[in-house]
């Protein structure tokens, strides 16, 4: 498992992953970034940005980067970072399949991406990601996974991913919307030639989003990595949209309520790596601050009044616009 580097760095910060998907193509959900990337979002611009944020987060002591085809250009941005910073050599890289970007670089696409979880996607991306990251790819995950998603019952497809585990890469999945727990739970029923096929997952946990929790716990259990995205909600518990029950306990705690509600996930002890979704440097800072953040029973009684029924999470996450 890739991700047993990890055991071995002394960081507090190592713990913490950054993400791409905000800040490697022009339109994404997450609130605010109007403020946080400007009107210059061209692709060099967007290049150059992302290369000044993985610079501040390996040299803070991130060693996980995520990405994915469907993030833009974020595996192309990665892939010349690795290649300037060739003594990097302690990072685990991961990214996704199954969705296809179909912005063409644009804010006010009628679609931003396309899901399609079939053999003929995975031939196609994996080839794609194999041409920018090479052997430098360690993990390679299903792209949000549902109960119905095809890809829970595709032997075809669970022989193809089989063999890329065999020739050394890493195989998980990442999950959403309001049934998590049922596809997490599923997926960790799926075996070829009676092994487990997928050693990680990546879910989306956070202060007003919990209903994975359980399962992510048998997943742990079951002795699969937990990478925890959405930690911030899409911005929901970044200042100023947080929640003021959030804003009281980060006056408390003299810290941001990004960093707050990213130890809120810290603490989970099944969670092994939760994502910085930080589109600038000073978000990022802000956000590694969570290692620090010590939360006593009360400040947790409080935060707990803060999850919303998964449905009403959502549908609200979906109703999102593209910034």
């Amino acid at each position: 498992m890739p991700f047993a580097r990890l055991a071995t760095a002394t960081t507090p910060t190592c713990h913490i992953g950054l993400g791409l998907a905000a800040i490697a193509r022009p339109g994404y959900i997450n609130l605010g970034r109007d403020e946080d990337l400007g009107d210059d979002r061209s692709v060099e611009t967007l290049r150059a940005r992302t290369h000044e944020l993985l610079d501040a987060a390996y040299a803070q002591g991130v060693r996980y980067f995520d990405v994915a085809r469907s993030y833009g250009r974020s595996e192309e941005f990665l892939a010349d970072w690795l290649k300037k910073n060739p003594h990097v050599d302690d990072v685990v890289i991961g990214s996704k399949w199954g969705y296809t970007y179909t912005a063409a670089w644009t804010t006010d696409a009628e679609k931003h991406e396309v899901k399609d979880h079939s053999v003929r996607t995975y031939d196609r991306q994996r080839a794609e990601s194999a041409e920018l990251l090479g052997d430098r790819l360690d993990l390679y995950q299903i792209h949000s996974v549902t109960p119905d998603s095809p890809a829970l019952t595709d032997r075809e497809l669970h022989a193809r991913l089989a063999e890329a585990a065999a020739q050394g890469t890493t195989i998980g999945f990442s999950t959403s919307g309001p049934a998590q727990a049922d596809a997490i739970r599923a997926a960790l029923e799926v075996t070829v030639d009676g092994e487990p096929l997928f050693r990680t997952v990546q879910s989306t946990y956070n202060a007003l989003e919990t209903s994975a929790g359980p399962a992510l716990a048998e997943a742990h259990d079951a002795g699969l990595t937990v990478i925890v995205k959405e930690g911030m909600a899409n911005g929901r518990l970044a200042a100023p949209h947080a929640p003021d029950a959030l804003k009281a306990v980060a006056a408390e705690t003299s810290l941001g309520c990004d960093a707050v509600a990213l130890a809120l996930v810290l603490r989970q002890p099944w969670a092994g790596v939760v994502l910085s979704g930080a589109a600038t440097a000073g978000q990022l800072a802000s956000n590694l601050h969570a290692a620090v953040v010590d939360l006593d029973d009360g400040q947790l009684s409080r935060l707990a009044e803060l999850v919303e029924e998964p449905r009403a999470y959502w549908e609200r996450r979906g109703q999102l616009p593209w910034h």
